[in-house]
């Protein structure tokens, strides 16, 4: 669950709900510098269910003790996390098993960031456990659909991608720069900017359409919760709010003056 502060609360965003905005921008994804994801749907599908293993959890989400709110994801325990990503790739499987392939990819792509010194040995051990059960279920895979390993690594660069800017609009994030773009030219740097309330700019520009306009949908809380029961009933209660996003090319920079003449 994502946790975006308003007033005196926050907006609950699902994970499944961002994730429906990764899925949107994979759509648009695709110009004269940029190629559209290959194979199409499969890798839009990866996109929109890429926190699949979130969705169940994020109906009844644990409460943060010292917050009095939801966990978001950044909260979660490790043992919790390991376990979701871990049942998720077969959430797709009869969907498409080249999707739960790349979603496989994501969540290994997550737990490989951790700072394992920083763990517990058993979360170490769980952490390890997951990277190893994956790999192999990857292995598998990718045997089983004869997928290009080049072309999985870019589809994984891609799904991150979407992930971060869905995240940036989601929580309002300032400013991000994200690394290592697959582009038909060799990877790029994409750089993401607010431009108001719910307002972005990027550049380079990576999509067909000169402009975005992408949603998802959040519950308002207010207040803090003591027990767990009262934040699922209050969740199950809150209307569904709209969130609206607009994603436009940033303004070219203008042109450096050279030095004097002489």
């Amino acid at each position: 669950m994502l946790l975006r502060d308003e007033d005196d609360g926050v907006i609950a965003i699902g994970q499944a709900s961002h994730a429906w905005v990764s899925g949107q921008l994979a759509r648009a994804w695709g110009n004269d510098r940029f190629a559209a994801p290959e194979p199409w749907e499969e890798v839009c599908l990866a996109a929109e269910q890429h926190d699949v293993g979130m969705a169940e959890w994020d109906l009844r989400p644990s409460l943060n003790p010292d917050t009095g709110r939801p966990r978001s994801f950044m909260e979660l325990p490790v043992d919790v996390h390991v376990a979701l990503w871990s049942a998720a790739p077969a959430k797709l499987f009869s969907q498409s098993r080249y999707a739960a392939l790349l979603v496989s990819m994501h969540g290994v792509a997550l737990q490989s960031r951790r700072d394992l010194a920083r763990l517990t040995a058993r979360e170490r051990e769980l952490v390890r456990a997951y990277l190893d059960g994956q790999g192999e279920l990857q292995h598998a895979l990718i045997e089983r659909l004869d997928a290009d390993s080049a072309l999985l690594a870019r589809n994984q660069r891609l799904v991150w991608t979407w992930d971060s800017i869905s995240l940036a609009l989601c929580l309002r994030w300032r400013s991000v720069r994200l690394g290592d773009v697959p582009a038909l030219g060799g990877p790029l740097e994409l750089v993401l900017t607010t431009n108001g309330d719910d307002r972005f700019t990027l550049a380079p520009w990576p999509f067909a359409a000169d402009r975005l306009e992408l949603r998802c949908e959040g519950r308002p809380l207010r207040g803090r919760f003591e027990v767990e029961t009262e934040l699922h009933e209050t969740l199950e209660r809150a209307s569904a709010r709209t969130l609206r996003f607009a994603l436009e090319p940033a303004a070219p920079s203008a042109p450096q003056s050279g030095p004097p003449g002489r």
